[in-house]
């Protein structure tokens, strides 16, 4: 069974309304006008999954700041997953530090989402290393046993829309203050897997998981090799960032790893699954 945790779903009004969105969206501006930018409804994701053979996705919106946008994204996907509910698992999106998000996750859980994200720090003014900023956050999401999904990025090599600033050591610190936390780091984490192998990093990131979204654009197929080298293997989940990438661009990544079908399984699907079922 193949699960995809990190798919974009767009409800049709961000795309009619595109432009007068950007105008008080700077991120939603910078990640909808570049060349690899592309939009999907629920629909359309289903007709792709079934081409593709992922048997469920985990659904979000865009985060925005403005908290009537973060709701009107929920919105959407809560009916998707009430529409597709063996197909789709959905994850709400709010301004972390606007007075209403604690709110805004009740409602969302309420409606039988499983999950924040995928939250962008940068552009939505997020200290992710700060507790101060987070702690109301995490709190909401830990009393309901809700997955965090946050953007990161690595700090070295090139620069791409969107890539912000928070990394290994700003994810790191977000696990310190918040070890209860049940959190995927996007995009490998900006690297924080590898910081694995000193002891105390393990502790603080027992918690901590990590997507694969972007992984062609980032990485060769020895990356997954080492991710098991290092025993972190479990800890890694497929994530394909669709409609900007589909499953078919990571098979090809999977096939050109030195892994066993089981390990590769526990990647595609089984990671996510067992993540899911833990509690903190």
């Amino acid at each position: 069974m193949v699960t995809d945790v990190h798919v974009h779903v767009y409800p049709e009004d961000l795309v009619r309304d595109q432009e007068s969105i950007s105008l008080k969206e700077p991120h939603f501006d910078l990640l909808t006008h570049n060349k690899v930018h592309k939009w999907g409804t629920a629909e359309d994701l289903i007709k792709r999954m079934d081409e593709t053979g992922v048997d469920q996705s985990w659904i979000f919106g865009f985060a925005f700041k403005d908290m009537g946008l973060c709701r009107l994204c929920n919105d959407y996907v809560i009916e998707a997953v009430k529409r597709w509910p063996d197909r789709l698992k959905g994850m709400a999106v709010v301004p972390p530090l606007h007075p209403e998000a604690e709110g805004e996750i009740a409602r969302c859980h309420e409606a039988g989402l499983i999950g924040l994200g995928e939250l962008f720090p940068q552009g939505q003014g997020l200290d992710l290393d700060d507790a101060r900023q987070t702690w109301r956050m995490v709190g909401a999401c830990h009393e309901r046993d809700m997955v965090i999904l946050i953007h990161t990025a690595e700090p070295v090599g090139h620069d791409y829309d969107g890539k912000g600033n928070v990394g290994p050591r700003e994810a790191a610190e977000f696990c310190i203050n918040h070890p209860e936390a049940k959190v995927i780091f996007a995009h490998w984490g900006g690297g924080l897997w590898l910081y694995e192998s000193m002891p105390e990093m393990k502790k603080i990131l027992a918690n901590a998981r990590y997507d694969t979204a972007a992984w062609p654009w980032l990485y060769g197929p020895e990356v997954l090799n080492a991710a098991f080298s290092l025993g972190v293997g479990h800890k890694i989940l497929y994530g394909s960032d669709w409609p900007i990438l589909g499953y078919d661009r990571y098979l090809k990544l999977l096939e050109q790893t030195a892994l066993s079908q089981s390990e590769i399984s526990l990647v595609t699907g089984e990671n996510a699954r067992s993540f899911l079922q833990q509690t903190c």
